[in-house]
């Protein structure tokens, strides 16, 4: 098996992968229970988020000021079915179940599309966000 030279130097730099894997699994994790604090602590001070379908998001003040905006009463599980990680990019997809101040329950798939940080402790600094209601499909596993 030959392994690319990229992916090679990012083993060594962050001594393997799991560096990466455990920040997208404390990032998620962190977004479910409203860890406005945990977030904002890995992420580059010009972090763009790119919400498909809503809106662009520039810079970590911006950022924080949208955090601030979603967070709200009602809580959350979280589902994750795969991180793909790639040199210094990554995707994670799964599933958010929400109970909203409605009190209906709300299902959603999700994709997350990141950009890490070239620093010797990972740091996010891209992310485009797919967000798609599946509250009405029934009995269908992502």
């Amino acid at each position: 098996m030959v392994i690319p030279l990229y992916t090679l130097y990012y083993i060594l730099k962050f001594n393997d992968m799991s560096a990466i894997e455990k920040l997208l699994r404390d990032i998620n994790q962190a977004f479910a229970m409203v860890d406005t604090e945990f977030i904002v602590k890995h992420v580059t001070n010009d972090i763009k988020w790119t919400i498909v379908g809503d809106t662009v998001i520039k810079g970590k003040e911006a950022f924080i000021k949208s955090l601030e905006e979603m967070d709200g009463p009602g809580d959350m599980t979280l589902e994750v079915n795969n991180i793909l990680i790639n040199g210094n990019s990554a995707a994670v997809d799964g599933e958010i179940i929400a109970f909203p101040d409605t009190g209906k329950k709300k299902k959603y798939a999700f994709c997350d599309i990141y950009k890490i940080s070239d620093e010797k402790t990972p740091r996010i600094k891209e992310m485009i966000s797919y967000l798609i209601d599946i509250t009405k499909i029934k009995n269908q596993k992502f």
